[in-house]
């Protein structure tokens, strides 16, 4: 039964990730109409995160492999296209990065006492935080190499620092997002 759960549970994280790499993360902004400000960011990472905070960290795992895999396979759904030459592209290492994030997350999300926002939001955080490490590697790797055709901080800032704002505020969402499946999954 655990091993339906865990992959169900992938299967559904895929499916959130392939469908969040295409909508455009926004939030409402309080002005007179109301009106909706547009963040430089997807509700990729989020959907990985939701993932691995509902159903642990093997469905986490087992779901950002698969979306990798579907990617390097020629699939366009990484942000630039996909296919083999993905894994020369400078953003190549956050997305490698959603898999020890998602292991983690999961991991922390299983811990006593995690049925509260702040503790989701953190977990989904410190998922975050393993991401943004693996991408920051990648970027000095090839940039102490000479891979890449950009100057190195102008790569930090677009791939890292950019959508660091964005990706913290879809963070608490995730938590949000996160807190009601656990309830009605019944997850302690």
């Amino acid at each position: 039964m655990r091993a339906l759960a865990t992959w169900s549970g992938a299967f559904a994280g895929l499916m959130l990730t392939l469908v969040g790499s295409l909508i455009p993360a926004a939030m409402l902004w309080p002005g007179v109409p109301l009106e909706v400000l547009p963040l430089p960011s997807t509700w990729q990472v989020p959907a990985l995160l939701i993932c691995a905070l509902v159903c642990g960290p093997r469905a986490g795992v087992i779901a950002s492999v698969a979306y990798l895999t579907i990617g390097l396979v020629d699939l366009p759904v990484f942000h630039d296209g996909g296919g083999p030459g993905y894994l020369l592209n400078p953003g190549f290492g956050y997305l490698a990065g959603f898999v020890p994030a998602a292991w983690l997350c999961g991991r922390l999300s299983q811990q006593e006492g995690m049925n509260d926002l702040a503790r989701l939001t953190l977990a989904a955080i410190a998922g975050l935080v393993m991401i943004q490490i693996c991408g920051l590697l990648n970027l000095l790797v090839g940039g102490l190499l000479g891979r890449w055709a950009d100057p190195l901080p102008e790569l930090l800032f677009s791939y890292g620092v950019g959508p660091l704002p964005s990706q913290l505020a879809l963070c608490v969402a995730a938590g949000l997002l996160a807190l009601p499946l656990r309830r009605l999954l019944l997850i302690e």
